[in-house]
């Protein structure tokens, strides 16, 4: 029998997806990322969903790409493989389907998290790693250059120097300094981490969710724009909430001091 490369669970409003492939530390296959593609476009259609937790299966979150996998080893005997097709096929899509998630992205980062794997986890809007937990950009010790969208994240998160300096070296950085960093929200104690994870996950999920993925697309964008475009941004999204459910109910609850009910997505 083969084995279920994501499971998948809903608790209440939030959806939760675990990398299952402990034995090889989840590292992907193109087979995982298919799964994981069908997942998360499912997570996505999926109306009462209004959080993502995303998470890995055993002592690894992900140790990135499983190098003995077809879709990056050839035969023996055959000319090295193309990675921009893999790459282009897999991982760049990946990266978009996360970062466009129609709802917030909690990551649980639960054990080693190298390569693609440790971008992977850059790619949710709060990340939370066990403090056993590291982040290793491997790619130099192999020849390679960061990719599932390390170059675009890594200088934004911790600046240049240091984004140049984990590249490089390909040095595990402990979790703990990773929060130092600016790299992820929290570092935690490794049994808290779940409940933890649960509890953010499940207190987003009370919130305005279209609110949530507005900003994180406004703060994406502020990146690549003067000051005057992002606040034409800021008036634009502000226009279109403001005409939304949550905005009204949200007014309407502060006006009679009780707990707000959103429910727009």
């Amino acid at each position: 029998m083969s084995e279920t490369l994501i499971l998948k669970s809903l608790n209440g409003a939030v959806c939760t997806l675990t990398l299952n492939r402990p034995a090889a530390l989840n590292s992907f296959t193109a087979a995982m990322h298919e799964a994981l593609a069908a997942e998360l476009d499912a997570v996505a259609a999926d109306a009462r969903v209004r959080c993502l937790l995303l998470t890995g299966a055993g002592r690894a979150f992900c140790a990135g790409q499983d190098l003995s996998d077809p879709l990056v080893s050839p035969e023996v005997g055959q000319p090295p493989k193309d990675l921009s097709v893999a790459i282009n096929r897999h991982y760049k899509p990946l990266v978009l389907r996360l970062r466009r998630m129609p709802v917030p992205v909690v990551v649980a980062v639960n054990g080693v998290a190298a390569g693609a794997g440790a971008n992977l986890a850059l790619c949710g809007d709060m990340v939370l790693a066990a403090r056993s937990a590291s982040f290793i950009q491997a790619f130099s010790k192999i020849g390679l250059v960061p990719d599932t969208g390390g170059t675009w994240m890594l200088p934004r998160l911790v600046g240049r120097a240091r984004a140049l300096a984990l590249a490089f070296l390909g040095d595990k950085l402990p979790a703990e300094d990773a929060e130092r960093y600016g790299l992820i929200w929290r570092c935690v104690d490794d049994e808290a981490l779940m409940d933890m994870a649960q509890s953010l996950a499940s207190r987003l999920a009370r919130m305005p969710t279209k609110a949530l993925v507005a900003t994180r697309l406004a703060m994406d964008q502020a990146q690549l724009t003067a000051l005057d475009g992002a606040l034409d941004a800021e008036a634009r999204l502000q226009r279109e909430l403001g005409v939304a459910h949550d905005y009204q109910e949200g007014v309407a609850a502060f006006g009679a001091k009780r707990a707000p009910v959103f429910t727009d997505r």
